[in-house]
């Protein structure tokens, strides 16, 4: 029988790595975090101290300090790495410093050791390839922040080990995320793309001078957003229609066809366009208050999660 994972490692102590970090020791595993640089590695545990506090105090966890020692700072790779059975490689989105990463955890991982990479979009084959054991390395894409947000995209390369994956999926169930599989690499995977599709439609209505940027941010945060918040786009269009799923594709796919049609040649978001969407932006929120609006929303994701726990729900039909 397969021994279950217990120690963990976190490469890349920024805000995802840190998110990763109490994810899996609020579940009981002891977690080792690294970061290349030493401002990082000194600023994760503040952070995640603070992050815990906020968590105890809408009930969703009962002892933060108990918690924090379970996670300790680690001065090298080698270090984190020592008795890990799970690495979650959370580094900067650029395959040349993953590339760079996956072989330094390559070097340094036990016989046993998975890995999962926090990739947004980078399929693990791009930069895994030369990795000695290849095979126990896969993605494990979560949504900024895990510890509030729990769905993990499970992403494995062609020749990433089926078993290995098989145990990384059991893992996150555990630890309290919500893991999807992707059965095959494609860039973005399937969040990505989703929120891809609503972004270039978002950008080219805004281009095109339909809507201002605050009135599309409405349309979601007050209409699609309210439903999406605990339901996905198939089950959305189930419940939409006297007869489900087929009555409304029968009622309004030949809408949804023209829109697709509509947007046959998509164009690049413009420096132009991005300029006038910042412009819009900063009149609304300063840059330098972005970190305090940051903050604001992840004590509102943390109030939602609360309210999502005392009601059991994941989101799963």
């Amino acid at each position: 029988m397969t021994e279950p994972i217990n120690k963990i490692a976190i490469v890349g102590a920024g805000l995802v790595g840190s998110g990763w970090a109490i994810v899996f020791a609020r579940a009981g595993l002891e977690v080792a975090v690294y970061d290349t640089l030493s401002t990082v590695r000194e600023g994760a545990l503040p952070f995640i101290k603070d992050a815990l506090a906020d968590l105890q105090g809408v009930g969703l966890i009962d002892d933060a300090a108990q918690i924090l020692a379970r996670i300790r700072i680690a001065g090298t790779i080698e270090e984190a790495l020592v008795d890990a059975d799970y690495v979650q490689e959370s580094v900067f989105e650029r395959v040349d410093v993953k590339s760079e990463v996956s072989q330094l955890i390559d070097a340094a991982m036990a016989p046993r050791t998975i890995v999962g990479s926090s990739s947004s979009g980078i399929p693990a084959s791009a930069f895994t390839q030369d990795c000695v054991n290849r095979e126990r390395f896969m993605v494990a894409h979560p949504v900024n922040p895990p510890h509030l947000v729990p769905v993990v995209e499970i992403v494995p390369t062609p020749w990433t080990d089926k078993a290995a994956a098989e145990r990384v999926r059991v893992l996150m169930e555990r630890v309290g995320q919500v893991p999807v599989i992707v059965r095959r690499e494609i860039e973005g995977f399937i969040l990505n793309r989703l929120q891809g599709a609503l972004l270039n439609e978002a950008w080219a209505l805004f281009e095109e001078g339909y809507a201002s940027a605050a009135d599309i941010d409405k349309t979601v945060a007050h209409g699609l957003g309210l439903r999406w918040s605990f339901m996905g786009p198939f089950e959305t269009i189930d419940l939409n229609a006297p007869g489900g799923v087929a009555d409304y594709a029968k009622r309004l796919g030949t809408l949804y066809h023209g829109i697709a049609r509509s947007r046959k040649e998509p164009r690049p978001w413009s420096d132009e366009l991005i300029a006038r969407v910042e412009d819009e932006r900063r009149q609304v929120l300063a840059e330098t208050d972005l970190s305090a609006r940051r903050e604001w929303r992840d004590a509102y994701l943390t109030r939602i999660a609360a309210f999502r726990k005392q009601s059991g729900d994941k989101g799963d039909a």
